[in-house]
């Protein structure tokens, strides 16, 4: 029985996070009735199930609107969905192709695939993306200057938006924090949104990869209607009529398989 009662305690304090967005372990404690050590062991078996993310003295929601995690906790969410995910997305890039990289973990595993091509235009605003393709001979590299956002180590804001301004691609390949059918697309940051906003009316076609686990969530600043993308590629835990509801909204979907551990 009181694996049940832990599980249904666990249940309870992140419906508890989820509505106040935050929650120290001192509330916790009190509100549960158990102890500190209690609180703090559930709080790290959620955290290990990416439910929420604990912080010093507590925790707090991923369904906060305006929380983003770090870059290095994002790539390693959801790996294989995101390998797979890269692999198609090549496939449309062909030599001598003008693209747009937008700053995202998923995007990030597309540089990884870009270092077969020979000759490329690649147009990004990710420091981290730069560093990876500086030296490929095949490859021509623009980085979009701007202010760094430590959270996602891409550069945004009015320097980046006038350097983009001044160029024209092929394809963009834009990631997102949130995908929701009515919403669109969302992200945490409004200068960042501007940013992703910018890429997207540079581009002749606009390429969406991303995870099912980014489905249905609505972040703070609006980055684009369904009608703004031209193709999404996302794998096969997104649900079936998620999938039609996209299709509906004229966006060509393509649906990738992970690969088995």
């Amino acid at each position: 029985m009181s694996v049940i009662y832990g599980e249904e305690r666990k249940a309870q304090i992140l419906e508890y996070v989820n509505r106040h967005s935050r929650a120290s372990v001192q509330e916790l404690t009190s509100s549960f009735g158990v102890s500190e050590s209690t609180i703090r062991r559930d709080l790290q078996e959620l955290e290990d199930a990416k439910l929420l993310r604990r912080t010093h003295g507590g925790a707090v929601s991923l369904q906060s609107v305006t929380f983003e995690p770090t870059f290095g906790e994002k790539e390693e969410a959801y790996r294989k969905e995101k390998e797979a995910i890269a692999r198609k997305a090549v496939s449309f890039i062909e030599e001598g192709d003008t693209i747009l990289l937008d700053s995202g973990t998923t995007t990030f595993f597309i540089v990884k695939e870009l270092k077969a091509f020979t000759r490329l235009t690649v147009v990004t605003n990710s420091v981290m993306f730069a560093q990876e393709l500086q030296n490929q001979p095949g490859i021509e590299l623009l980085l979009a200057g701007g202010s760094l956002r430590k959270e996602t180590l891409a550069l945004v804001g009015p320097l980046t938006e006038q350097a983009l301004q001044m160029v024209r691609v092929d394809k963009a390949f834009i990631a997102t924090n949130g995908l929701d059918l009515e919403e669109g697309l969302t992200t945490p940051n409004l200068v960042e949104a501007a940013t992703k906003k910018q890429m997207i009316k540079i581009a002749k076609e606009v390429i969406l990869v991303t995870d099912h686990s980014k489905l249905g969530k609505v972040a703070f600043a609006k980055v684009a209607e369904l009608a703004d993308i031209d193709r999404c590629i996302i794998d096969n835990n997104a649900p079936l009529s998620t999938i039609r509801e996209l299709e509906r909204s004229g966006i060509d979907v393509h649906v990738v398989q992970p690969e088995e551990e």
